[in-house]
């Protein structure tokens, strides 16, 4: 009687309760999310004509193409295709991905099915009278349930969006290291060739020096200058040979480097890396846009302001907790003591009910758990204004370090052509006996000095416009790579 009952009410009344599940299903608790709003001056604070907001192509080209170094292009391909922090974001990109989809079914039913076969045997006590025989029997089950969680204020709802969101921070998260690999292989890469540059004007001067020590020893076997002069000019030749181990050093270091940021041990890189080659020509303008066009460009602002809309829909999913839980269920399935009868009409059970239930009487927790998601969205917009601030400073911070090595390289050339004036001059008096060896040594250390501060100018130069796009974000791919997940379900 009891089953007829609630199947009956079921059948006629099943329907209005399914509308009114999705009636107020509209409806969500907690706040709606709203992109916060920041103002950002109109311009940058210290622009200047190297910084161009009209006439040059945006930063979002891939800006190490510009170069003209075809082994620069093949580099920064590599180092996108296996650098191992790639890999990384893109697999947890995957994985927040895939718990997206996962959370996307908690809207839907949840189907199980399951059956049984089991042998059982009532005790004598159970059944007297009864013999073995007939107190041995079978049980044959087989059904398939369903349990809805109707979803009256939003929770799962809440609970999808801030998925999706962090979903959206990890996309970011994998741009914004994409950014970062790109800039740090360029930038070793101009490094390694500004270091090559200060190896040769090493080597150059060490040269140069040697023969000036070779015609101060003739001069000091025919009678001219003194032995002081000798010990003097072999000081600074080894001064200036001391300069180079350093340096090869460095840019072995270097090398080992780039090799790593392409996915690749040092040892198949290094005949490539170690052959030396003149540090690439460079545009030195850049269109850098306006402030507000970081919170379009930049990955961690947009990583920031999904963490934030995450955050602010967990507001949601724990104010939810305040109602209860409504959760509709329903079972069919087949029950026989045989086989030959398990499908048969008779052995049909069938099973709908609704559930009541959740944490909503515990209210003293449920707010506290509420309290904790409030002051976590405010961690999270915290975090976001400073993430702004800090794009903001070093975008600054780039901008005038561009300008101002543009302008040092600018002095420094000069410097040098005057300086190796300077030597061809007091070379010349020296053989005529106007000057004397200490002013030749003199202007061979200023010409060492100057030539080597023109090397590292050049890669300073190099490396503060690939800080420019990297603050800027410009040159990440708008595509994500390859996934990874599946390849890995394939071995």
């Amino acid at each position: 009687m009891f089953e007829s009952f609630l199947y009956s009410f079921v059948c006629l009344r099943g329907a209005p309760v399914f509308l009114s599940a999705l009636l107020l299903s509209a409806c969500a608790v907690g706040p709606d999310y709203q992109v916060p709003v920041m103002q950002l001056e109109p311009a940058y604070a210290r622009q200047d004509s190297t910084v161009s907001t009209l006439e040059m192509p945006e930063a979002d080209a891939q800006f190490w193409r510009d170069w003209g170094d075809p082994l620069l292009v093949s580099i920064v391909n590599a180092t996108l295709r296996a650098n191992h922090d790639t890999r990384i974001a893109l697999s947890r990109y995957e994985q927040s991905r895939a718990l997206t989809h996962q959370a996307g079914f908690d809207r839907y039913p949840t189907l199980d099915a399951s059956g049984e076969i089991s042998e059982r045997r009532v005790s004598a006590s159970q059944a007297p009278g009864l013999s073995r025989a007939h107190r041995d029997g079978e049980l044959h089950t087989a059904s398939l349930s369903a349990i809805w969680e109707l979803d009256f204020f939003g929770r799962v709802r809440r609970s999808v969006e801030s998925q999706q969101a962090d979903t959206e921070a990890h996309a970011a998260d994998l741009a914004g290291v994409q950014v970062a690999v790109v800039a740090e292989v360029t930038d070793a890469y101009f490094r390694l060739r500004g270091l090559q540059r200060q190896l040769q004007v090493a080597r150059d001067n060490e040269s140069n020096q040697a023969d000036t020590m070779r015609l101060i020893t003739a001069l000091f076997q025919e009678g001219r200058g003194t032995s002081f002069d000798t010990e003097r000019v072999r000081t600074q030749l080894a001064l200036t040979r001391s300069r180079i181990p350093p340096l090869e050093a460095e840019a072995a270091v270097t090398a080992n480097r780039i090799a790593v940021l392409t996915g690749r041990e040092p040892a198949a890189v290094v005949k490539m890396l170690d052959r030396s080659a003149v540090l690439p020509i460079h545009p030195v303008r850049v269109n850098a846009g306006v402030p507000g066009e970081l919170l379009r460009r930049r990955p961690d602002i947009a990583a920031a302001e999904r963490r934030l809309a995450s955050a602010t829909a967990r507001i949601g999913v724990a104010t939810a907790d305040l109602f209860p839980r409504f959760t509709l269920g329903g079972l069919i399935g087949t029950q026989a003591l045989g086989f030959s009868t398990l499908f048969q009409h008779d052995s049909e059970t069938r099973v709908v009910s609704l559930g009541v239930g959740g944490s909503f009487l515990d209210v003293g927790r449920v707010r506290s758990r509420i309290a904790a998601a409030n002051s976590a969205a405010a961690e999270s917009l915290a975090a976001y204004e400073r993430t702004v601030l800090v794009a903001m400073e070093e975008t600054e911070n780039a901008l005038v370090r561009l300008s101002r090595t543009q302008t040092e390289q600018a002095i420094l050339a000069q410097a040098v052509k005057a300086s190796r004036r300077a030597v061809l001059t007091a070379r010349q008096q020296f053989e005529g006996g106007m000057v004397g060896v200490l002013e030749v040594l003199d202007t061979e250390r200023s010409r060492l000095e100057a030539e080597d501060l023109l090397a590292q100018s050049a890669t300073q130069q190099a490396t503060a416009l690939v800080a420019v796009y990297k603050t800027l974000a410009g040159g990440w791919p708008q595509s994500l790579p390859e996934p990874q997940g599946e390849a890995m379900a394939q071995r």
